[in-house]
């Protein structure tokens, strides 16, 4: 992108509300650091898929660590936001024996993936327990699931562990890009069939393979 057309952007954005031209950048950094991870990003990156120039992007962000910071908060408090959603409309109704609540959360965790950088941009967070202030921002959101998971959905211990291991393998299955290996083998066909169950088509469509 010339300088020029970043200046023209930047001119379009100024006249954007200052939340909105901060989930904008918020938006482009989940995608940038979904696909390139935290070591690969670059604020030069993400402005450009932004559409703005690199020193906006530090400007409103300070520095690439801090970004990740707030991409992690953006994806957590999403992902907390629809598990919560789930369990109100639950709360509210008397659903049927063949509508549990688990199930429900699990479908709902899938079709998070039509954002992709919103489940990989946590995983990007996880693995990198060991930095000092992104490891902290990940345990505390990991621990916050968990806590969601058993205090508002009432699971037991054991069964909201098993639901983040369920969740943590269907992110595997998305980072290692094992969709787009469905049709030319059958170990990673059957993988994929038994995590995602009648969702499958979700994954495949957002991986770029279209439905069954």
């Amino acid at each position: 992108m010339s300088s020029v057309s970043k200046t023209t952007a930047e001119k379009t954005s100024e006249r954007i509300p200052a939340a909105q031209r901060r989930e904008m950048i918020l938006a482009s950094a989940s995608q940038v650091f979904a696909e390139r991870g935290y070591a690969g990003a670059t604020t030069d990156q993400i402005a450009q898929a932004a559409q703005i120039s690199q020193p906006y992007v530090v400007r409103m962000f300070g520095t690439k660590e801090k970004l990740f910071i707030e991409v992690h908060a953006r994806a957590l408090d999403i992902l907390m936001t629809t598990l919560r959603g789930v369990i109100a409309r639950h709360s509210e109704a008397d659903p049927a024996p063949e509508h549990p609540l688990a199930r429900d959360l699990g479908y709902a965790y899938i079709d998070l993936i039509n954002d992709r950088g919103i489940l990989l941009s946590l995983m990007h967070s996880f693995v990198l327990g060991h930095d000092p202030v992104i490891g902290a921002a990940a345990r505390s959101g990991f621990l916050d699931i968990y806590r969601l998971l058993r205090d508002e959905a009432h699971f037991s211990p054991a069964d909201a562990s098993s639901f983040m291991a369920q969740g943590m393998m269907f992110n595997t299955l998305v980072a290692t890009g094992l969709p787009t290996i469905y049709d030319s083998d059958d170990t990673a066909a059957e993988l994929l069939d038994i995590t995602c169950g009648p969702k499958l088509d979700t994954l495949l469509a957002a991986s770029g393979r279209g439905a069954i």
